[in-house]
């Protein structure tokens, strides 16, 4: 086997995906034809074909309209007929094969102008000219007349381009059937054929080689199909052969075998060989060709090849290319070779013949898995579920792919989940492992008690145990076996294989796989759309949860008795129930299996005091309160009563033990049980309301975390009166005036809080009290929004904060934001992380903005402010703000503020400190801030905000020269990205303004604090010169190339093999390539700013010069940050160095 080429570096794919390098290779033919065409980039999408309308016509017609259009057909060219419907192809290919019989000539002539119109070309050859006329005559002929541009574009329509294609591949089908008993093997035509197709795929023109290319793999093809009818004959004959010759008697009948063996054969080596020419003379250059479409065809057809006719292509010698466009730089490509080699492994037949093969590529096979495109990695992993097939892998070579089992796109996942089912759990490919040979339930718990030895390795984090039940779980029958999972778990004899671990996932997975089999998502969704489910779904769905209820009713409170005092068990147990048809206890007469489900539930309630305990707790109990029938929901109803109940009678004993000194746990658990039932329900919390608040006032050295609950609890039970009064049609004045005292009460205890800085760590669970403190108060205020209120009659509950309150708000919260987010991962696994991090603080001050709680001035800016500051979560949420802000009109104040309060951050940085680092870094904060806020204004959006940019721009040069030289940074480093978006008259104006603010100023007094000023003004004329350079090119005539700019094919390349190519085609890239992608780059650079614009700009950068130059003459020389010969030349997309 040949070493391979040169193959790009292997580029794991991440959670962003970017393009795999790859390396190029030489693609054009430079022994006879010396010429050269630029090379567009095209790009390709999928072609569509529209479904042709069927009209119903009667028989007279029908016979009628064929006879006109056979008599039509007649007349028609080759290439007419293909580029019609097709049907009449197989016609006009016998009259073509009848007419070289009569005349080789003529139809040979015939059949080479159809090539080349098929390429495009109107170029026709003459019977008597054939035997003269020589191939690379005609096509470098044909080259120039592609230079010249006087070929004929056939893509212009995708859908017409797939018709004309899929006809001449028709076409040159039924030419090698119809000349299989003649013109095929006389060894004239067809090479005569050949020698055109290959020299046409060695060409520049890209059309040329498409054409070509389509058209000699398209033989090859055909060929197969013809020698593989002959290798059926030959074996025949081979056979009656042997047979006469058993006989022992010579005569005709062996002779005429004899010879019809020998002309068999002599057939088939005519044909391998014109394959072996069309291979080494057109594949072995254009599977590298820099048009994909046509490495892609390369490579689709070399796996049919091999496929069809093992006999000579199942052979190292072919099998490389397979191999070495697994690198690829195409997905596209790199799809074709994974699906071309699938199909190989899927014969067992071929595998003794791929074994070395196997060996030297099953490693990128496996890189495969995680390639950059999603396509390609789902049919990689297909692949090399066949290399396990044949144990073809060694098993330790698999541990990065097992990896994926939690990667992002569920597409990999799932099919990692088919390989993990197929290779470990059911264990397919092994050969040495012997079958379940009892019952299906025997097999189901083998497959569990597999499964859970995958799960081990993610017992730590629930999240990513339940990705892998997701990823198994469509292929993992035994995951449905309800009855086989819940014996599993209640077995208590000695030989149990459960451990604790074990115990733990197998309810996790039975919990998941519960809500799989109802239709509920375990793993969250690559998109926030609810799925549509079809009639079908439905009624399975409603199937499976009748099965689950039939499985559990008995069992279910064996389950919960046994693990009761679990807390990781029994919060996924409890919240089975809501995924249960609860009508079939009473149906089934199983009420009191479900009244001991609720008292056990119960009993687990004020059992444990975790948040997921709690919680599912809540949700079983609502669930059953409603959903139950009859009886059993009175039962479940009363059982909610006495829950509340008996949650105000523990919550009053433990408030009195903390006023007597005595431990805060037990007011810590049930302020959280109460929290958990206040979340989902409304709780008669009136006479205890004012003992919270005694609390709070009386003790204000308990734990923070009671501290937080409590004013929880007091503003749920607020929002819950509020919500009674609003969607109440009469509403008495003593509850409107009880809720403005527990508002006002809780608002006091808040403002304490924000009043008394709270101690905030940079580490620790100790900053929950201020997270739920900035979480409570920006509710409590959007609720009783002002506004909301005013010209009501309950305008009594309308409020609006201080200023000064609204700024110790702001103080806390962003103490809060400036918690390192390491800090904030090390406690990632606390309780309630999600309502008690910088998303949170962030999501709770953009709220007041957008609804106006705040006067938005006062936070807005602020919040703008710190656009990229903390993390690209945080970005996002103040993204949607300014989204919402823009919408509501003007907001160019708020960007400046935002700007001015991001620049006075770096001037007290300059101030306090004498680390330029730390200045240097500040300052490109604002940098990076102005750039983008101004990058909002793009496109049509610089005309339609073009005032908002002109009270930046204004407002701001006010603000640079308010303290003038001190601010005047303010001018190159912010205003300057604004400024940018206006049009040219517009940043003259603005020059001129700021220049008339110098006249009267001594500017060399100061030289170094005035640098910023000169700067500010050299950089703005070069923005006037370039827009004004731009402004030209649109006036002028030339055209610009449409589209994206072209990506560098330079790439770096990887070899697979420490030695050199045997091969001087093997090389990667070429060096006529490369030099012809300089060519194209500074042919591209040339046509995006012509020469004539990039001297007019200069002159006007030089005019604009002269008025400052004769200003500054008589000072000293100022040193305006760039050399002046550099401003003489702009900086042009088109100047060259």
């Amino acid at each position: 086997m040949e070493e391979e080429p040169i193959a790009p570096e292997t580029v794991a794919r991440r959670s962003k995906r970017a393009r795999a390098p790859v390396r190029s290779a030489d693609f054009t033919r430079t022994d006879k034809i010396d010429v050269g065409l630029e090379e567009e980039k095209e790009e390709s999408s999928d072609d569509f074909q529209e479904p042709r309308r069927k009209y119903k016509r009667n028989k007279a017609t029908e016979d009628a309209s064929t006879s006109a259009a056979v008599a039509r057909k007649t007349h028609m060219s080759l290439i007419e007929v293909i580029k019609s419907d097709g049907k009449g192809i197989p016609d006009v290919v016998k009259r073509w094969v009848e007419l070289y019989e009569r005349n080789q000539k003529s139809a040979t002539a015939e059949l080479l102008t159809l090539l080349f119109e098929a390429c495009g070309a109107k170029y026709h050859l003459h019977e008597e000219d054939l035997d003269e006329t020589d191939v690379d005559d005609v096509v470098v002929a044909l080259v120039n007349m592609a230079r010249r541009g006087e070929i004929e574009d056939y893509q212009s329509s995708k859908r017409d381009f797939k018709n004309f294609k899929d006809n001449l591949v028709y076409f040159w089908d039924n030419v090698v059937s119809e000349c299989q008993n003649g013109p095929l093997f006389d060894q004239s035509l067809f090479d005569k054929c050949l020698d055109y197709i290959i020299a046409m795929s060695c060409t520049p023109p890209r059309v040329y080689r498409q054409i070509a290319s389509l058209m000699g793999l398209q033989l090859v093809s055909s060929f197969i199909n013809v020698a593989k009818m002959l290798g059926a004959q030959r074996e025949t004959t081979q056979r009656q052969l042997n047979v006469e010759k058993k006989k022992k008697v010579e005569g005709p009948r062996v002779e005429s075998l004899s010879i019809r063996l020998s002309t068999t054969h002599d057939k088939i080596t005519i044909l391998e060989e014109m394959m072996r020419k069309i291979f080494t003379g057109l594949f072995v250059h254009r599977y590298r060709d820099i048009d994909t479409d046509i490495r892609m065809s390369c490579i689709e057809s070399l796996g049919v090849w091999v496929l069809s006719y093992p006999s000579l292509f199942l052979q190292d010698l072919y099998l490389k290319y397979l191999g070495w466009t697994l690198n690829d730089k195409s997905a596209g490509v790199r799809k074709a070779s994974v699906l071309a080699l699938q199909n190989l492994y899927e014969v067992d037949d071929n595998v003794p013949s791929l074994n070395l093969f196997t060996e030297r590529f099953y490693k990128r096979m496996l890189e495969l898995a995680d390639d950059i495109d999603i396509s390609v990695s789902v049919c990689a992993i297909g692949l090399v579920k066949q290399l396990l097939r044949h144990q073809l892998v060694p098993d330790e070579e698999l541990g990065s792919l097992y990896d994926l089992l939690i990667d992002d796109p569920p597409e990999i996942r799932h099919a990692i989940g088919a390989l993990v089912y197929d290779h470990l759990i059911a264990q397919k490919f092994n050969d040495l492992q012997p079958r379940p040979t009892g019952s299906d339930n025997d097999s189901s718990e083998i497959h569990i008690n597999r499964m859970l030895q995958i799960l081990k390795e993610f017992s730590a984090d629930p999240v990513l145990s339940s990705y892998v039940i997701d990823d198994v779980w469509d292929y993992m029958g035994a995951m449905k076996d309800w009855e086989c999972i819940i014996h599993m778990l209640l077995e208590d004899s000695p030989s149990a294989e459960l451990d604790d671990a074990d115990a733990t996932n197998l309810i996790r997975l039975l919990f998941a796989s519960i809500k799989k089999a109802v239709g509920e998502r375990i793993v969250p969704a690559t998109d926030n759309r609810n799925p549509h489910l079809t009639k079908a779904q439905k009624e399975m769905f409603e199937n499976n949860k009748r099965d689950i209820t039939v499985a559990m009713m008995k069992t279910y409170p064996q389950l919960l008795r046994k693990f009761l005092s679990d807390k990781y068990k029994v919060a996924p147990l409890i919240e089975i129930i809501v995924h249960m048809n609860l009508e079939l206890y009473s149906l089934k007469s199983q009420e009191q299996n479900f009244k001991a489900t609720l008292q056990l539930m119960r009993e687990a309630f004020f059992k444990h005091g975790d948040k997921d305990s709690l919680r599912s707790c809540v949700r079983a109990f609502k669930f059953c309160a409603t959903e139950s029938q009859g009886e059993l929901q009175d039962f479940g109803q009363n059982q909610v009563k006495e829950l509340e109940d008996e949650i105000m009678v523990k919550l009053k004993s433990a408030l009195k033990d903390v006023v007597n000194g005595g431990d805060e746990y037990s007011l810590l658990v049930n302020v959280k049980r109460l929290y958990e039932m206040q979340l989902s329900r409304k709780v008669p919390l009136e006479s205890l309301y004012q003992d919270l608040v005694h609390v709070l006032q009386s003790f204000r050295n308990i734990d923070e975390e009671v501290i937080a609950f409590l004013l929880l609890n007091m503003f749920l039970h607020v929002s819950w009166c509020l919500q009674s009064i609003v969607s109440s049609e009469t509403v008495s004045e003593t509850f409107v005036s009880s809720l403005v005292w527990k508002r006002n009460a809780l608002l006091e205890q808040l403002e304490y809080f924000l009043q008394t800085p709270i101690k905030i760590s940079d580490g620790g669970s100790g900053n929950q009290l201020a997270y739920r403190v900035c979480a409570i108060v920006s509710d409590i205020w959007c609720l009783f929004k002002k506004t909301k209120f005013d010209l009501t009659k309950l305008d009594i509950l309308g409020y609006c904060p201080d200023e000064s309150i609204i700024e110790k708000y702001w103080k806390m919260c962003e103490q809060l934001l400036n918690i390192s987010a390491d800090a904030e991962e090390e406690n990632g696994n606390r309780e309630y992380i999600e309502e008690t991090n910088r998303d949170a603080v962030m999501f709770a001050l953009a709220k007041l903005v957008a609804t106006d709680s705040v006067p938005k001035e006062h936070l807005a800016p602020e919040i703008i402010s710190h656009l990229e500051t903390y993390g690209s979560s945080v970005t996002e949420i103040v993204k949607h703000l300014l989204t919402a802000l823009k919408k509501k009109g003007d907001i160019s104040s708020l960007l400046l503020e935002a700007l001015k309060k991001a620049y006075q951050r770096y001037l007290s940085v300059v101030s306090s400190s004498n680390d330029k680092s730390l200045s240097s870094k500040s300052f490109q904060e604002c940098k990076d801030l102005a750039s983008r806020l101004s990058g909002k204004y793009v496109g049509t959006a610089r005309n339609k905000y073009k005032s908002e940019i002109m009270n930046i721009v204004k407002d701001g040069i006010n603000y640079a020269f308010l303290h003038a030289p001190r601010q005047l940074s303010f001018l190159d480093g912010v205003l300057l990205q604004f400024i940018s978006k206006l049009p040219a008259p517009d940043i003259l104006d603005v020059m001129k303004g700021v220049e008339r603010r110098t006249e009267n100023v001594n500017t060399d007094e100061d030289p170094s604090g005035w640098r910023p000023y000169f700067t500010f003004l050299d950089n703005l004329r070069e923005k006037y010169a370039r827009n004004e350079g731009v402004k030209d090119a649109k006036e002028g005539t030339s055209v610009r190339r449409r589209g994206r700019p072209r990506k560098n094919q330079n790439l770096p390349g990887k070899r697979l093999f420490n030695e050199q190519s045997s091969s001087g085609e093997e090389d990667s890239i070429s060096g006529s390539d490369q030099d012809a992608g300089v060519e194209e780059k500074k042919d591209e650079d040339e046509e995006e700013v012509p020469l004539i614009h990039s001297l007019k700009a200069s002159s006007k950068l030089r005019s604009l010069r002269v008025s400052k130059e004769d200003k500054r003459d008589q000072r000293k020389t100022i040193d305006s940050g760039q050399p002046t010969e550099d401003m003489a030349t702009p900086k042009t997309s088109g100047a060259s160095s």
